[in-house]
């Protein structure tokens, strides 16, 4: 689980907030999304989560079946609990993708007997479809198997909270559908988080919503929630109202 509780960043002492009195909760089992124009403070909110910032005011749980820690108190407990994909990320190109995931494997599950690491590394190509490029560079593979390798590389480090920070941006339509899929069985045992500025994906995608506009949350729920209080179809038209955008 993750939970944000008041939090509010700013970058210097002289600037102004950012983000402001962020509450929110993504549970076990679902896709919570993050929707809110480029600027809105989205990632602010993705690295806060991630320990990469710390809150300038307010705090932020993530937990997992056993424990829950507050990420100023315990980053290094923290970090074991979350899987990023960043929006932009940067892969060892001339390594094969099975290398290079294996590496990560063996980094974030060394403890584990070699039966049961090869039983879930198999498992996780399977779930990313790529068999079909295990023994290929990364160098030679498309921007979609790419995305699929650091997918991936957060699944292979079993953390249970995944966070997803503007996923498919440059897939094209086919490699869209394959990945929301992936993500959508991910969510079946895990946390998942998708920051996003895509409604399409929203709608595709999440089970509930927060909506953030100017640095803070201007509505949450899920899609149907949404559209019914604001009278309409889709979310993209209750976010032009929701926002006052057009």
């Amino acid at each position: 689980m993750i939970e944000l509780s008041g939090f509010s960043k700013k970058y210097s002492d002289k600037s102004d907030f950012v983000v402001k009195g962020i509450n929110l909760k993504a549970e076990k089992g679902t896709v919570t999304g993050l929707l809110g124009l480029n600027g809105a403070g989205k990632t602010t909110i993705i690295k806060a989560i991630c320990g990469i910032h710390y809150a300038t005011e307010g705090k932020i749980f993530i937990s997992n079946d056993n424990n829950c820690y507050e990420i100023s108190d315990s980053i290094v407990d923290v970090k074991k609990l979350i899987g990023y994909v960043p929006e932009n990320f940067s892969l060892p190109e001339v390594l094969k993708t099975s290398e290079y995931l294996r590496f990560i494997q063996n980094i974030y599950n060394d403890n584990k007997d070699f039966k049961s690491k090869e039983k879930r590394f198999i498992e996780i190509l399977s779930i990313c479809e790529l068999n079909s490029v295990s023994d290929k560079k990364i160098r030679e593979l498309s921007k979609g198997f790419k995305q699929r390798i650091v997918l991936a590389h957060a699944l292979l480090t079993e953390s249970e909270n995944i966070i997803l920070d503007e996923p498919v941006n440059g897939l094209d339509p086919a490699q869209i559908i394959q990945f929301r899929k992936i993500i959508k069985n991910a969510s079946k045992s895990k946390t998942v988080f998708v920051s996003t500025h895509l409604m399409q994906e929203v709608e595709a995608l999440c089970d509930y919503i927060y909506i953030l506009h100017n640095g803070c949350i201007a509505e949450k729920g899920t899609k149907d929630e949404i559209k019914a209080k604001y009278n309409c179809s889709s979310i993209e038209d209750a976010f032009l109202k929701i926002t006052g955008e057009s």
